[in-house]
């Protein structure tokens, strides 16, 4: 099932919030480093979290 998150404003940039129960999933704590890939092409922007070997996809294939 998707999630859907609303991007908000954090003083002059914009975030997006991760749901308490992903962060318990990937066991992920403030400070925690991720790796940010944007694919114009494919309208799509992956996180990838060092230290934790799987991956957390923001969009499913059916909104592609």
């Amino acid at each position: 099932m998707p999630i859907v998150r609303k991007i908000i404003k954090t003083g002059n940039s914009l975030a997006l919030t991760i749901p308490s129960a992903t962060i318990g999933d990937f066991n992920l704590k403030e400070g925690d480093v991720c790796t940010v890939t944007v694919n114009k092409t494919h309208s799509s922007i992956t996180y990838l979290f060092s230290g934790h070997p799987r991956q957390l996809s923001l969009i499913t294939k059916s909104q592609k």
